[in-house]
């Protein structure tokens, strides 16, 4: 009698390979949005992934729910951006500081170390926070590992020039 074939639960890419190593904080792309190099902290105590925005507006394209908004990425020689995307959800989400919230979640493509997938982002108020962007552990399930001890292991932020 033969034995029960075994099916993985885990994506083919993450089967075949072994995880990327990140640090605590890496630059992410974030292509669809424009947005070349950006801070973010990883944070596998985060479920979702929170992207800063200072400004934010619903509309109606064609029937369905958009979502626009407007960042400043801080990277080096970077203005503000202005984007649109279509809402994905829109739940509840609770902060470090136990504050429960309604935010919108947009799908994107979140550019990292070589890699590229789709993610969901959730919108939010992060001004006072020293990372615009905080990467969640549903975006990095079955295809990253952390290292707590190191950062930028996949480019380093550019030093603003000195004030004249």
């Amino acid at each position: 009698m033969s034995s029960p074939i075994l099916h993985s639960t885990l994506p083919p890419r993450a089967a075949a390979q072994a995880p990327i190593v990140l640090g605590w904080r890496e630059l992410v792309t974030l292509p669809s949005l424009g947005i070349a190099a950006m801070r973010a902290k990883i944070d596998t105590g985060a479920r979702s992934s929170a992207l800063h925005v200072d400004a934010q507006w619903r509309l109606v394209e064609a029937g369905a729910p958009w979502v626009g908004f407007r960042l400043r990425p801080g990277a080096l020689g970077a203005g503000e951006i202005e984007a649109l995307a279509p809402v994905f959800d829109e739940r509840e989400v609770t902060d470090s500081g136990g504050h429960r919230t309604r935010r919108v979640f947009i799908r994107t493509v979140l550019s990292l170390a070589g890699s590229e997938r789709e993610i969901d982002i959730n919108l939010a108020d992060r001004r006072g926070m020293r990372f615009p962007m905080l990467l969640g552990r549903t975006a990095l399930a079955h295809a990253f590992t952390i290292d707590p001890a190191r950062s930028f292991l996949h480019g380093r932020a550019r030093r603003r020039p000195p004030r004249a």
